[in-house]
């Protein structure tokens, strides 16, 4: 019985301390529609690489993704007075990240192909040392769709839980879980193909 008690006040610290943070991530938003630069400049801190490797996924050229990321916080400042509390300040903000790309997308009515050059300087994998490695990893990636690629970079690179991706993406959890482990597996295939010739 006290066990059960013991388990039951430990869900319950962790269920205020999420929501505590929802708050905050919320109240940044809601600073910033005020005015508040400081707000929203912790809010770019604490989640702006998260929002850059999103665009970056998606757009595949980091100049681009330079651009959209700037865009992007422009217009969260700008629309942040409009923001409605709703539990998801990221997401809101990867919605107006996701329309900055498709803009683009469509402006140039063309996919941009992903070059060894962009994809080597990838966050994330300028950890990686040997120049080598990066290119057998950066073609490993290339050869992935382009959910795919999302997938792996947003939960490898940013660490977003499936959950976070299958939301953003608007994609069932299953499907992305499975989607995650066959590119994983195609990596892997690729990659030990590549360590044999």
């Amino acid at each position: 019985m006290i066990i059960l008690g013991l388990a039951a006040a430990l869900e319950a610290e962790s269920f205020r301390r999420r929501k505590e943070r929802q708050n905050i991530d919320e109240q940044l938003l809601l600073r910033t529609g005020k005015g508040d630069m400081a707000a929203l400049a912790e809010l770019v801190q604490v989640s702006g690489k998260t929002v850059y490797a999103y665009i970056l996924s998606i757009v595949k050229n980091p100049e681009d993704a330079d651009d959209i990321y700037q865009d992007t916080f422009l217009k969260v400042q700008s629309a942040a007075a409009d923001y409605q509390p709703q539990g998801k300040p990221l997401a809101w903000i990867f919605t107006i990240a996701r329309n900055y790309c498709m803009m683009k997308y469509r402006r140039d009515q063309k996919k941009a192909e992903l070059g060894y050059e962009e994809l080597e300087n990838m966050p994330g994998l300028s950890r990686i040392e040997n120049k080598e490695d990066r290119l057998v990893l950066s073609a490993a990636l290339a050869m992935l769709s382009e959910e795919e690629r999302q997938i792996v970079i947003l939960h490898a690179v940013t660490g977003m839980k499936h959950r976070e991706i299958a939301a953003l993406l608007s994609l069932p959890l299953s499907t992305v879980l499975s989607k995650y482990k066959r590119s994983l597996e195609k990596l892997k295939k690729h990659l030990e193909g590549g360590n044999q010739s």
